[in-house]
């Protein structure tokens, strides 16, 4: 095991920790932006560096099609590839069975992918991505899993979980580095209670370095969202950092952070910054529309980032709808606030102030005090009185506001 995790604070069921991992010392709860070749879209090392990113995500099967693991390793591996000096994850490819159906094939050996780059066939098994992994170097590596979406039913979910353990210990066979390495397992087993908890506790019995929760963020209502997250984190270890995997949305980091998990990933901060939104406290703000083109304030008058020090919205407006700078600035603002997001919860929990932190930040989203009944739900459960902040309930799910 080459990870260190050590719980500095608590509330009821949230956690704040300090994760060390062979090239940096991180806090919990974090947000790890998605940087699927070995690049944040837009940004700089040394921006990432600046707005405070402690790991950041790479994906395993666009890697090794190109630029190649065996490059990379060649180079010594990901870390000095990409000239990055803090923590790195790599993802399984599993996801691929999800995002690229149509050009994949799953079978008990494995995945075989129909190749974007050249339409060669690519057979991914377990203990080829791991090998994969080995070559690129991350500091945290994931498991293949058998990955369906939470909106598909039937014997395809129970075969999906009962295939994910099967290939964890085929993917523990294969790891050849695991002083420097952590290898992750990923729970799944769909909206079913019954076959995660059997998931859960195969994966608890391999007694892995940390666990991450998968097969989330698909499709499925929030209320089935939040109820997966609640099992599992209650049945995961307490010494060892849960992962929620493809969670990016403000709201969601913050009930899941309640809910007892860790750590996040997501392609949305960056992506959303491409489609000219940024994240402000409120929710969202759409730099596209037109109200914004005579509007001298900066995006967020509160925030301390480097764009909204010196742009306003105006300018940020006029470059969205025709150049690439105005998503890299975005994209900077977006990952400034969730990387602040990540030190907020940590800090407010390790000083004993976390319910206070979540009451003020839904009162600032949901200002009529319509949180959404899920979100009361799933803080009733993690013990945190948000009365003050519920006056009226809704059935709404998403957050959008334009300001």
């Amino acid at each position: 095991m080459a990870l260190k995790f050590e719980v500095l604070g608590r509330f009821n069921r949230a956690r704040a920790a300090q994760l060390t991992l062979p090239h940096y010392l991180c806090q919990t709860p974090l947000f790890m932006p998605v940087g699927t070749q070995g690049t944040i879209k837009g940004l700089t090392k040394n921006q990432l560096e600046e707005i405070g990113c402690q790991i950041i995500l790479g994906n395993t099967y666009h890697l090794a099609l190109r630029p190649t693991s065996e490059l990379i390793d060649e180079l010594g591996g990901l870390h000095k590839f990409m000239n990055w000096p803090r923590a790195l994850l790599t993802d399984s490819g599993g996801f691929q069975m999800v995002s690229l159906l149509h050009l994949a094939d799953i079978t008990e050996k494995g995945v075989t992918f129909q190749s974007p780059v050249d339409g060669k066939p690519m057979l991914l098994t377990p203990e080829e991505s791991i090998q994969i992994q080995n070559r690129i170097g991350a500091d945290i590596i994931m498991a293949l899993d058998d990955v369906v979406r939470t909106t598909i039913t039937g014997p395809r979910i129970e075969e999906a979980m009962y295939r994910t353990l099967r290939w964890i210990d085929r993917c523990i066979a294969a790891h050849k580095r695991p002083n420097e390495q952590n290898l992750f397992g990923i729970v799944q087993g769909g909206l079913d209670p019954v076959l995660r908890d059997i998931c859960v506790r195969g994966l608890v019995e391999r007694n892995l370095p940390g666990y991450a929760i998968g097969g989330l963020a698909g499709g499925e209502d929030k209320d089935s969202f939040w109820r997966v997250v609640a099992q599992c984190t209650a049945a995961l270890p307490e010494d060892k950092p849960r992962y929620v995997m493809g969670v990016g949305y403000p709201l969601d980091i913050v009930v899941c952070s309640a809910l007892g998990a860790d750590m996040y990933d997501c392609v949305y901060p960056t992506r959303t910054a491409r489609f000219g939104t940024a994240l402000v406290p409120e929710g969202v703000l759409k730099l596209k529309h037109q109200a914004m083109a005579n509007d001298i304030r900066p995006i967020d008058p509160m925030c301390e980032c480097m764009v909204c020090k010196n742009y306003t919205r105006a300018y940020i407006h006029c470059l969205v709808t025709k150049d690439a700078m105005g998503s890299q600035l975005l994209s900077y603002h977006n990952l400034y606030y969730m990387m602040k997001l990540s030190r907020d919860l940590h800090s407010s929990i390790v000083e004993g102030r976390f319910p206070e932190f979540v009451c003020k930040f839904l009162q600032t989203m949901f200002p009529k005090g319509d949180v959404p009944e899920w979100v009361c739900n799933a803080m009733e459960v993690a013990g945190i009185d948000i009365s003050s902040c519920c006056r009226e309930m809704r059935f709404d799910v998403d957050k959008s506001s334009t300001l």
